[in-house]
């Protein structure tokens, strides 16, 4: 992909965002910002859309120092308005409050506790930014790409609970090519996608396959029969994410 091809296709995406607040009658954009390259890209996005009007938020919930700093660079080098609200305290209660209980009645089955706290981080940061959403009549700008769209490498109601993804037919490669154009740091460029979820986590390890992988498949490259296996069942088994709840039909309660 060329430069001038990433730089239209830029300009698209920030009248994209401008029409879509025109057309719900709104503020302006939120995002929380990582310290990962999505939501650098995003910010910068929003920020490129509404200057006056964007908003970035810091949201560290046991975050590690170095995402925390990464994310003030991210602020810092794309100037955008931001604010940090730390999210550790809340979790650190409601874990203490709820897991005591869980323990009393969970007679037997699996222990998911790890990723029922992950995701918790997640919910909460989804809550914060629809609270100052809210409060501030903006929408909310989500940051999965094209692959964590397709294999649901996102949180139900957590990080996929937003107004609008504009970077969602985005490869993990062009994310990083639009980094680049955008004037992003390298270092936010070529750190290891993590949701900081726990110590030591990383998107990859957790997928089981590498981003080079899942976008040579949406691209229709061949890949190893492996990481396509895995690739195919995290679509299928994360299809729920993408759709409504379900419901039972219509028909039984005299609809047509």
């Amino acid at each position: 992909m060329v430069g001038t091809d990433v730089d239209v296709r830029i300009q698209k995406t920030v009248q994209w965002l401008k029409d879509k607040v025109a057309q719900t009658n709104t503020n302006g954009l939120v995002v929380g910002v990582s310290g990962g390259v999505d939501s650098a890209v995003v910010a910068f996005l929003i920020k490129k859309a509404l200057p006056k009007n964007s908003l970035g938020v810091i949201i560290p919930c046991g975050s590690s120092k170095g995402d925390i700093e990464d994310a003030g660079q991210v602020v810092k080098a794309c100037d955008i308005m931001a604010m940090d609200i730390d999210l550790t305290p809340i979790h650190n209660s409601l874990i203490n409050m709820a897991f005591p209980k869980i323990a009393y009645v969970r007679k037997q089955g699996g222990n998911n506790d790890r990723l029922a706290q992950a995701n918790l981080k997640a919910r909460l940061r989804m809550s914060t930014l629809y609270t100052i959403a809210n409060a501030m009549n903006y929408l909310v700008v989500g940051t999965d790409n094209a692959a964590e769209t397709y294999v649901g490498y996102f949180t139900k109601y957590g990080d996929g609970g937003v107004d609008l993804l504009p970077i969602a037919h985005l490869t993990k490669r062009e994310v990083r090519e639009w980094a680049r154009v955008l004037g992003i740091p390298a270092g936010i460029i070529e750190k290891a996608p993590t949701a900081g979820l726990w110590e030591g986590q990383t998107d990859e390890g957790e997928m089981g396959t590498t981003y080079n992988m899942v976008d040579d498949f949406l691209e229709g490259k061949a890949v190893p029969h492996k990481d396509r296996q895995i690739i195919e069942r995290l679509h299928r088994v994360s299809e729920h994410k993408r759709n409504l709840p379900p419901c039972p039909p219509k028909e039984w309660y005299g609809w047509n």
